[in-house]
């Protein structure tokens, strides 16, 4: 048997170290990757569903999102409290494969190239996620890997992969981590909640993104995954913690566009100066300093239909403890509010509806209407940030959910902090600029 030797602890989660820090300076190659443009998918495009109708879609992907938003809210909980990192017991490497539905990734994927010769693979984003893995073979019999459409990588065909050591700063830097003392190699592993995971060797690779080439990025060799990841190779880290994807190649700023869940086209995922549109609506990027993974933003408030909500300034107040705030999130489908702030929102919604009968609920969704086609002249919403103001495509909040179903697509979240998912996104280009602090948004740019 393989003796551990466990190591020390760091969270990880949300919102992007300086260029500049220790690591990056460590791990960075001396070369210009001022911008570039990758394409990216709607998990529709590469993941054709098992479901036939739309109501189970719909189902589907909010079940998924639940167990996202479980993931979110434990995470927090434990960056607040203190009491989120513990280290890798060997009865965790036991774990039997459960349903799918329990996975915490995001539904949107970019291709990359990893190893030498590049192996392209297609790799689901996520902005609430740091550590950037992919599966490899050869895969851990007792929890096979789950199916993914390009093959698995084989870490002995790529001459740039090399195991990380166990004092090795990226080591160091992981959440949960061991070392294998007989090869003084690291292992890492990382919880999306509801018993999916990844684990393997923690290694640095090769990887290659549209003309740029960038060596010794730290990255997860998967041996035991669990959640059905449905489709992806793995899953890219853009977290703010200094092992995030962007942190690592020296990026200053990242941006996407998100198309519709069930289109079959591709937006873009950009890197570097170019990748904030000069017309967007930017507003601050607030720090947590109990939470360095999360993108903040400082919404002060909504409006329905131009009627602002009597929302209290503390509904979206971060604390001084970590509490509380709003985050921007890639992979959560439905923005959460507060119970409060959601009924002052549903309320005002069903106000300003003229000539319909009384809503219904339906799914996730307590404010649903049978139609034949999306009525004309419903009530905008809109995102308040102090002086700026996001009005959000109709299509972005009520959503046909099923064949003539239409829903007011919010939820509630029983914790203070919000986040803004998704389908709230769709259509627009989020940048993500860490040196000026701020995240843009700009309607119409994919």
């Amino acid at each position: 048997m393989v003796e551990l030797k466990f190591l020390s602890l760091f969270t990880t989660f949300f919102l992007f170290l300086s260029p500049s820090s220790v690591l990056s300076r460590t791990l960075l190659q001396q070369r210009d990757i001022s911008s570039f443009s990758l394409k990216l998918y709607p998990r529709n495009a590469l993941y054709k569903s098992q479901f036939k109708s739309l109501k189970e879609i719909s189902l589907d992907r909010l079940e998924r999102d639940v167990a996202r938003v479980n993931f979110l809210k434990k995470k927090i909980y434990r960056a607040i409290h203190g009491n989120g990192t513990s280290d890798l017991k060997t009865m965790d490497l036991e774990i039997p494969i459960t349903s799918g539905k329990s996975q915490g990734s995001g539904e949107y994927f970019a291709r990359f190239g990893y190893g030498t010769p590049p192996k392209q693979l297609y790799t689901a984003i996520d902005t609430g996620s740091d550590i950037t893995w992919i599966q490899c073979t050869p895969c851990d019999p007792l929890n096979p890997c789950y199916p993914q459409t390009d093959p698995l990588f084989d870490p002995s065909m790529s001459s740039s992969y090399k195991p990380l050591a166990c004092d090795s700063q990226q080591c160091s830097q992981l959440d949960r981590s061991r070392c294998y003392t007989s090869t003084n190699t690291c292992a890492y592993r990382v919880d999306y909640g509801d018993n999916s995971f990844t684990e393997g060797d923690f290694v640095t690779e090769t990887v290659t993104f549209g003309d740029s080439t960038t060596r010794n990025i730290a990255i997860g060799c998967g041996r035991k995954n669990q959640g059905l990841f449905m489709g992806s190779a793995g899953l890219l880290g853009l977290g703010g913690n200094s092992l995030s994807f962007p942190s690592q190649i020296n990026s200053p700023s990242f941006s996407y566009c998100l198309v519709d869940k069930d289109a079959t086209s591709a937006s873009t995922l950009e890197f570097g100066s170019l990748a904030i549109p000069s017309d967007a609506i930017t507003v601050p990027l607030l720090v947590n300093s109990k939470m360095n993974t999360f993108y903040y933003v400082g919404l002060t408030g909504i409006s329905v239909g131009g009627q602002m909500l009597p929302i209290s300034p503390s509904a979206f107040a971060l604390d001084q403890s970590g509490d509380g705030g709003v985050i921007v999130d890639s992979g959560t489908a439905v923005t959460r509010f507060q119970p409060e702030v959601y009924n002052m929102l549903r309320d005002e919604f069903i106000k300003g509806i003229q000539g319909l009968p009384p809503p219904r609920g339906f799914l996730l969704f307590d404010t649903c209407y049978e139609l034949t086609s999306r009525p004309p002249g419903i009530p905008r919403v809109a995102f308040l940030f102090d002086t700026k103001t996001l009005e959000l495509p109709d299509n972005n909040y009520f959503t046909e959910v099923a064949q003539n179903v239409f829903c007011l697509s919010f939820a509630t979240i029983s914790q203070r902090t919000s986040i803004i998912g998704n389908t709230q996104q769709q259509g627009m280009r989020v940048s993500f600029d860490v040196g000026r602090a701020l995240i843009g948004f700009s309607v119409g740019k994919c």
